[in-house]
């Protein structure tokens, strides 16, 4: 029997602030950051698991530390048990009566579950030899139905709706991986929108990404009206009328100011507007789609858990969601929202603008199409082109998709020198920047 011997947590921040690349109108100076996990283990061939919490930066600390009140529930179990049943894992960290005080289910402690539990399931797919998409992929759909915790959802999706929902995709599952391996899957970019750049930098952005491929581009708005309106029509003209131009405020306004603003916006035909209020605001949302409607709303990269998701579903607050691979518990509830976003027939476009965020993510929406919702249609992972070389098994983007990962994993480890030179606050990144 091998054991979890170590659970190793690191502060791993990028300067990007000194580019303004991430900038929006509520987080103008990030340094793109990740609290990252090692699961070591005393397994054959030094077996171990890699995750991580996405931050900005400050905080990350704070994240590490979640990760070392979780040592005393991992190091010392066996291998073969967490990963022979990796739903009974899950639910034996997001149950813990303590810890479940801090949350419960939400919060710092629950992004760190999350990352304990998604480098879990980076270890059971180096295990099986597949990359992580055709694990999930490969699963029977009673064998991904034990994987959810269906407390507080049943009177949205029943286990039995769900297993109805995955044995309806069954049948088609071999016919699509088959294209996603020949085409991949939909990306759209976010590269040409960040809030700090330049308005020539943006439209010249925007014109490469349609170049490259890409069918849609977000931008980030609601710093100053007069200057979204001016940004929407730099980046309108930049891509033409017949490619989407999605816009994100990141939480930035109250409902009734979100309506208005939003209004003003309606004539550049926006693919959807993303987190126009609080994250937490459900029927604030709910509100903005009425008020907004026929503009597409979004949210989902700040949402806390599966329950929101279910509420956001239920109230029809959303016309499409952003799922995130680091912010909830890990893959298994990511499985729960995809299922419950299958059922209400809600879009999904996952978040993927952080440091390894197109790495995890990708994972996800890929196993959805093989084996959940069966569609890429009006669908598309965000992508991002920066900090991708910081990881063992980067994201490949051919003509404006992503190419399905080969790798056996999760596509979450990062390179050693990286790891060593970003490394915070001791890292040469940082002692060479230090006053």
């Amino acid at each position: 029997m091998s054991l979890i011997t170590a659970l190793e947590a690191h502060d791993i921040r990028f300067p990007t602030s000194r580019e303004l690349d991430g900038s929006d109108a509520m987080n103008p100076d990030p340094d793109y950051s990740a609290a990252y996990v090692m699961l070591r283990t005393d397994a054959p061939g030094g077996l171990s698991g890699h995750g991580f919490v996405f931050t900005i930066g400050r905080g990350n600390d704070v994240q590490t530390a979640a990760f070392g009140a979780l040592r005393h529930l991992v190091v010392g179990r066996s291998v073969e048990d967490v990963l022979s049943d990796l739903g009974a894992f899950a639910r034996s960290l997001t149950a813990d009566s303590q810890l479940r005080w801090l949350g419960p289910e939400k919060g710092v402690i629950h992004m760190a579950i999350g990352a304990v539990i998604n480098a879990a399931w980076d270890m059971a797919a180096r295990v099986a030899g597949k990359p992580l998409w055709q694990l999930i992929a490969g699963m029977s759909p009673e064998q991904i139905v034990d994987l959810i915790d269906f407390r507080y959802l049943s009177d949205a999706l029943s286990p039995a709706e769900a297993l109805q929902i995955l044995r309806a995709a069954y049948p088609g599952r071999q016919q699509r991986t088959e294209r996603l391996l020949a085409s991949g899957y939909p990306a759209y970019t976010t590269s040409p929108g960040w809030l700090g750049y330049s308005d020539e930098k943006l439209a010249r952005l925007s014109r490469e990404a349609i170049a490259d491929g890409f069918h849609t581009i977000k931008i980030k708005v609601g710093q100053r009206l007069e200057d979204d309106v001016r940004r929407c029509r730099i980046a309108r003209e930049a891509i033409g009328a017949e490619h989407g131009l999605a816009i994100d405020a990141n939480q930035r306004w109250d409902v009734g100011a979100a309506i208005a603003w939003l209004r003003e916006l309606q004539s550049f035909d926006i693919a959807w507007i993303e987190e126009p209020t609080s994250p937490d605001d459900v029927l604030g949302h709910a509100a903005i789609r009425r008020g907004i409607a026929p503009m597409p709303v979004s949210t989902g990269e700040h949402t806390h858990n599966r329950v929101m998701f279910k509420q956001l579903f239920q109230a029809q607050a959303v016309d499409l969601i952003q799922i995130d691979a680091a912010r909830v518990g890990g893959v298994n509830e990511n499985l729960a929202i995809l299922l419950m976003a299958a059922k209400f027939g809600v879009r999904v476009f996952p978040h993927a603008g952080g440091v390894g965020l197109c790495e995890l993510v990708q994972h996800l929406a890929m196993a959805d199409y093989v084996a959940i919702s069966g569609s890429m249609e009006d669908r598309a992972i965000e992508y991002v082109d920066h900090l991708h070389e910081h990881f063992v098994d980067p994201v490949r983007i051919r003509h404006g998709r992503y190419l399905a990962p080969m790798k056996a994993g999760f596509s979450a480890q990062m390179v050693q020198a990286s790891l060593t030179r970003f490394a915070y606050p001791n890292g040469a990144v940082w002692r060479e920047s230090a006053p």
